[in-house]
Formats: structure tokens, sequence, C-alpha cells
């Protein structure tokens, strides 16, 4: 069972037994269904980075693979990135080689224009647009220098702030090359999932977090005090938004930052990440606060590093779950329950 290729991934009951009387051992504990991204031609209705900002400027457009088709992204005079379907609804010609006009984007097969809205508004020809035909217009922001996209119509939660306004702080946003062979909401499980902060991480809770997790029918949350692998005093806030987004505030040996790590579905059972960091203008001169940030990201940086080995390789399929997995059993339920659906589909495919 695997969360890749459109396949059930299965949460399992907790268990700590791990053979039968006899000695024989047992098999896995599978029990309730975790559907993968795209299983019965649904995706979870979260929000989903789909380029950093700076890789479409005025006046242009992109094409990127999102859910189960394409997406493009546009900039036009006004400035302001648009996400939609990719495809002309004339005859289907890959609008990411088109050219934007003013705020519109025209497809370089036949000229046909299409607005922010994603209604046509003329064709090349002069013929009346035909009342149908239009893109499929995602709800889209921008934000911590990100482009992003919420599958379906009206999303039902918003992108979280850091504590302080952006205005006081420094960003930097990279985006990983290398795609993951897992969903997102797979890579989002090591959160709750307190036996890998501790054995994969090194990372000592000064107190079980486990009873303190804050959850809503959109994010989890909680806070923990403790050490870094290095001795380093910590005290953090974490937690997962929708299925696609780590979040993180952390006092790290008495210096504050924030960190995200938005996880995108180019493709069922592929994940890219980004990484953002954010550090306080008023930590000291623009000099010491673009250092901290160069720590900052080799720190997550490793950390990310030591998750991809594993997320490279791993045939997620979780079972004979113990105590301290309880969190983790949860956040199955929240993924089993996280309502899905493809507005899309007869656009983007």
């Amino acid at each position: 069972m695997t969360s890749s290729g459109g396949k059930t991934v299965r949460e399992p009951a907790l268990a700590g037994v791990g053979a039968s009387r006899d000695g024989t051992p047992r098999g896995r504990q599978l029990a309730k269904p975790l559907p993968a991204e795209g299983e019965g031609g649904l995706f979870t209705q979260s929000w989903f980075p789909i380029c950093l900002s700076s890789d479409v400027g005025k006046g242009e457009v992109k094409g990127y693979g999102f859910l189960d088709g394409r997406v493009i992204v546009f900039r036009g005079d006004d400035g302001v990135a648009r996400v939609t379907s990719a495809y002309c609804p004339h005859v289907g010609a890959d609008l990411s080689v088109g050219n934007v006009v003013g705020n519109n984007i025209r497809c370089a097969f036949h000229h046909w224009e299409y607005g922010g809205d994603g209604a046509c508004v003329k064709t090349g020809v002069g013929d009346p647009p035909p009342p149908r035909a239009s893109l499929f217009k995602f709800p889209s922001q921008e934000k911590f220098g990100i482009v992003w996209a919420y599958n379906g119509y009206d999303p039902h939660y918003d992108l979280p702030d850091f504590p302080y306004p952006d205005a006081d702080l420094e960003f930097r946003t990279l985006a990983i090359d290398a795609l993951m062979p897992v969903d997102p909401w797979v890579l989002c499980a090591n959160t709750p999932d307190f036996q890998h902060i501790r054995a994969l991480h090194g990372v000592h809770f000064d107190r079980d977090p486990v009873d303190e997790v804050e959850w809503t029918d959109h994010s989890m949350m909680y806070n923990f005090s403790g050490s870094h692998k290095q001795g380093e005093e910590i005290d953090n806030r974490v937690g997962i938004f929708g299925t696609s987004l780590y979040y993180q505030h952390t006092l790290f040996n008495g210096k504050w930052f924030g960190f995200l790590s938005p996880f995108g579905l180019p493709e069922p059972g592929k994940s890219k990440a980004y990484m953002v960091v954010a550090v306080r203008k008023d930590m000291g001169t623009p000099e010491e606060a673009q250092a901290f940030i160069d720590f900052v990201v080799d720190l997550e940086t490793q950390i990310v590093m030591e998750d991809v080995m594993v997320m490279q390789t791993i045939r997620f399929a979780p079972a004979n779950l113990t105590k301290s997995d309880n969190a983790l059993s949860k956040f199955f339920s929240y993924v089993r329950n996280f309502p899905r659906a493809h507005p899309s589909a007869g656009f983007i495919a």
C-alpha cells in the first residue's frame, strides 16, 4: 500500500504486539483507508505552491504540472499573477507558448484571448467567442515569494502568517529542484511523527507535546521546547496547514526565525518542495540578518535532506503503531477526512 500511483494507503490501528503467542510473526495491521492524491479522480482541497513569484515576470506566461494536468501562471500589466488551466478550449493548444496581452492571455495558435476571470473575450478572426469557451481560473495568491493555487472554488482556510508583520521581516524563498515520489501529505505526516523527530533529527523534547496538539478542520499545531542535536536550546511552534504546508517559528539559542516548507503537487504521487526563511530585520545589521538567514537555510536544508533520504525510497504503508504515534494516528484521520474535489478536471487534462 502506498500514496504513489493512485493507490490507497491504509491507516493502522494502534498496535504493540509483533508476534502471535506461538512466536509466528504477524503481518502488518492495516485498517481504515487513506486515499492517495488523485484516487477516484479527487484531490485534497488545499493551497498548493505552483512556482516562485520570481519565475514569472510582468508580461510573461509559464506552464506547470498541477494535480493530474497542466496549468499556466501569467502576469499582466497590472502585475497580478493568475493561475488558470493551460489548454485553449478551442482546439487544445497549450497557452504557455502564447502571449500576455495587457491583462489577458492570448493563444499562439488562433489568437483567442482570455481575461483574468478565464472567459474568452475575443477570437483572432473576429468571430463571437462561444459562450462556453473559458479557462478554469484557480483561486490564487502570492505570499512569501510563492504563487499559490487552491484546488477548488472557494478556499475554506487562509495561509498562515508569522507572529510579526511582513514589513518587519527579511525573507528568502527557495525551490528544491528534485521531486519526491510521495504525495505532499506524506511529507506533512513527519510533523506529528514524534518518533521521527526524536530518532532521525536528534531533537530532545523537554515535555512530550502529544496531548497538547491543537486540531482544526484544516490545521494541526503544537508548541515544544527542548534541544537540537548539538545541544542548542529551541522553543518551537510547528504545525501543518491543509495537506501541503509545514509551518514553524522558533527561538534557536534565543534568536527568532520563521520557516515554511510548502509542497507542490505537480502530478499524483509527486511533491515539489519549497523553503521560506524569515528573520527579524531588527536583529542586527542587514549583514547580520543575511548571515543568520544563511545559517537557518543550512540548518533546515540538513533537516530536509535527512527526510529526503527516506522519502526517496519509502513504500509508505504505516502499520503497527505504538503509543508514541497517537498524534500521527490522529493526523491520518485528519487526512482521511479532509475535503476532496476536482472542479478543474475537465479543463487541465
